[in-house]
């Protein structure tokens, strides 16, 4: 965060940086309208359009264009704002923003304009980055998420919880002073009747924000195990091309190859991995080494077993997985079994990477994990970051912490929990935040945002 940030104006280029028909450039600050008076502008009237001739110091024309002014606090950031178009020449572009910075404007930092949103009020943190996720959206489906979290969907959830957590905790810091009273006097088991309530909601919220984070994020699957199970020619068939190198001889797989695919909507970050097994070379163990610490990070195991002995190596890959959140069994080289092979396990699959067999219902069980077992494109969809993911995951455990404690009586543990859990929903929204952070979250966003 800015040393002085909201008293002086700024300004940056809004559009994007390629040419085209239409550039913006935003000013915001108290000295919006003398920058745009300096270029040229005559007195805008609010909300209303304005034929504008851009000039230089020495009076030539920059530009022709269009100038608006929104003033403040009823407008994006805030305060007064000025929007400027012109032709989207970056070369017309940066000099119309040379002049408002000799008109006294400074160069806007990455993210300023929805810094200083959600410093005004106009946006709470959730919302703030919901615009970056918006921008960033590579498909219909992650942008909609995007913009429910930029209406306050995920933020009214949280906030309903947060306050629901600070009623009880002022209901427990109250009885405090009655401890010697019956605890049915008191209320509590009301409280914890609440309490439980509170922590259905958070946990159905978690639920839907991991949900969020995947889609922003991309859902991180490791594809594990036996050597020559076709581990690498599954991720040739997923990336629809032929990106890691196949061969019958063991152990031809010695680091972790990293692929990114979308399937559906769905961002899937494969990681293919050394097989495991007994043995090896030095370098085929530091593989293996890494295939397991790939593991302790991934969202999904890919659990791939070679279709004409399933059972091989079964009990070394689940519990080389046991601590990944979501695993999937798949029976590889299926084009090698006879016609009359009894069916897999339910729920697993069988595929043949080499022909494509099985590869439309892997692809549909992708997007069932990736959506938690929720349909496709469920209404109420909203996009998350990993760090609103914790957050909840630390008011949940606060939560239970309260509850136990509730449960033995320990009313000033209690209140303290029910704090700390209603810090950690604060921290969410922005309404409980150190500066360090909001500058590492701004700092993402791009210029003129």
């Amino acid at each position: 965060m800015s040393e002085g940030s909201g008293d002086d104006t700024i300004a940056a280029i809004a559009s994007g940086p390629a040419a085209g028909g239409v550039g913006v450039l935003r000013v915001s600050g108290p000295g919006s309208l003398h920058v745009a008076a300096g270029l040229g502008c005559p007195p805008l009237r609010p909300r209303h359009a304005h034929y504008v001739r851009f000039r230089d110091a020495a009076g030539a024309v920059i530009d022709d264009g269009i100038a608006l002014h929104f003033p403040g606090p009823r407008s994006f950031t805030g305060e007064d704002v000025v929007e400027l178009q012109g032709h989207g020449s970056p070369v017309l572009l940066r000099q119309l923003l040379a002049r408002c910075i000799e008109l006294g404007a400074r160069q806007a930092r990455p993210g300023e304009f929805s810094e200083r949103a959600f410093l005004n009020g106009k946006l709470d943190l959730v919302q703030a980055e919901a615009i970056a996720d918006l921008i960033a959206a590579a498909d219909l489906r992650a942008a909609r998420a995007a913009r429910r979290s930029l209406e306050g969907v995920f933020s009214s959830r949280v906030e309903a919880i947060a306050a629901g957590l600070l009623q009880l905790r002022i209901h427990v810091e109250a009885a405090i002073d009655f401890v010697d009273e019956p605890i049915e006097t008191l209320g509590l088991p009301q409280v914890r009747d609440r309490l439980h309530g509170l922590q259905s909601q958070l946990q159905a919220l978690l639920a839907e924000a991991e949900r969020g984070r995947r889609l922003r994020d991309g859902l991180h699957a490791v594809l594990l195990g036996p050597p020559n199970a076709g581990k690498s020619s599954l991720l040739n068939a997923l990336a629809g091309d032929a990106r890691a190198i196949v061969a019958d001889v063991a152990g031809t797989t010695r680091d972790v190859l990293r692929e990114t695919v979308r399937i559906d909507g769905l961002e899937l970050v494969l990681a293919d991995t050394a097989g495991l097994r007994e043995g090896g070379d030095a370098i085929e163990r530091e593989g293996m080494r890494r295939a397991r610490a790939e593991l302790e990070r991934a969202d999904l195991a890919l659990l791939v077993l070679d279709a004409r002995d399933p059972e091989g190596a079964r009990a070394e890959l689940a519990a080389a997985a046991a601590g990944v959140p979501s695993r999937l069994w798949i029976h590889n080289k299926a084009d090698l079994l006879p016609a009359d092979a009894p069916a897999p396990a339910e729920g697993e699959l069988r595929v043949s990477a080499l022909v494509g067999t099985g590869l439309d219902a892997l692809h549909a069980a992708l997007r069932r994990l990736a959506a938690g077992g929720a349909p496709d494109a469920a209404e109420g969809e909203f996009s998350a970051r990993a760090r609103q993911v914790d957050g909840l995951r630390r008011t949940l455990e606060h939560a239970a912490a309260a509850a136990a404690e509730l449960d033995h009586g320990q009313l000033e543990l209690a209140a303290e929990e029910l704090r700390l859990g209603h810090d950690a929903l604060g921290e969410i929204t922005g309404r409980i935040s150190a500066d360090e952070m909001l500058g590492h979250i701004f700092s993402s966003f791009c210029i003129g945002k």
